[in-house]
């Protein structure tokens, strides 16, 4: 189990770092179906596993100087409250609900990240310049606030620490698109920050499911998170020289495959 964990989790950590988004969303069904671990066990391992990986990703894109600390801390911030409450509820699911309403989400996200692409091959390339970042908040020379943006990070933040809370997953695939959509951030700038933000929602869910009575398997997590941070460091130099919708199209079809794998194995127990 533990040699199957290397290739597993550097797939996964290349995934995480090119794209800041998506990759993260594997690892509970690879921990669950292909490593043999317990629903409740894979999710809170996975909390470890992405969180650590999007730490070590994100350091190398903030070199890069692609994360902005101080938007990713609030929104990360912002998404506490829904992470506590994600785990709380996660604990009182059955493990076949679980797993089908996950390869419903996976089917999600693939349709978004589809979605993305394709806007992603329609747009000029001045459209990845960005809105210029604008702030949220000013206070100097005279207080202003873009609060209809403000309302959108503040119902995203939460949405994506429910989501990290409840399945164990980092989230950042509504995290990129709300990071350019609401701030304004280029493509690249959302991927980066994005990481900060999963760090921050994974350790939050992790700390609110602490003392739950889940049995860890600390020697395959350990292999498993660092093969992980290798691919992830090398997904981030791998972003900046493959086109961003080829990383996308790629990884989609093999979310959908996984997505009707788990259905396939959940939905029938649940009849």
């Amino acid at each position: 189990m533990i040699a199957l964990a290397i290739p597993i989790g550097l797939i996964i950590g290349l995934t995480l770092g090119a794209l800041g988004g998506g990759g993260s969303i594997l690892t509970v069904p690879a921990l669950v179906y292909l490593l043999g671990q317990d629903t409740q066990d894979a999710t809170t391992g996975s909390l470890i596993i992405v969180g650590i990986t999007a730490f070590a990703g994100m350091t190398a894109h903030h070199r890069g100087g692609r994360v902005r600390v101080a938007a990713g801390l609030v929104f990360g911030v912002l998404g506490v409250g829904g992470a506590y409450v994600g785990s709380l509820l996660s604990a009182s699911v059955a493990p076949s609900v679980l797993m089908s309403a996950f390869s419903l989400l996976m089917l999600v996200v693939a349709a978004m990240m589809f979605a993305r692409a394709r806007r992603g091959r329609g747009s000029s390339p001045a459209a990845d310049v960005g809105m210029g970042e604008e702030p949220i908040l000013m206070f100097r020379p005279s207080f202003a606030c873009a609060c209809p943006r403000a309302l959108k990070v503040l119902i995203t933040a939460s949405a994506v620490g429910l989501l990290t809370g409840f399945f164990g997953v980092g989230g950042g695939f509504v995290v990129v698109p709300a990071l350019v959509l609401a701030l304004g951030f280029t493509m690249p700038v959302a991927v980066g920050t994005s990481l900060l933000v999963i760090a921050i929602n994974s350790a939050s869910a992790l700390v609110a499911r602490a003392g739950h009575g889940v049995q860890l398997d600390w020697p395959l997590i350990g292999v498993f998170t660092l093969a992980a941070i290798v691919g992830s460091l090398a997904g981030g130099r791998l972003a900046t020289r493959v086109r961003p919708e080829r990383l996308t199209a790629a990884f989609t079809v093999l979310l959908v495959a996984v997505a009707l794998y788990t259905a396939a194995r959940s939905f029938p127990q649940l009849v």
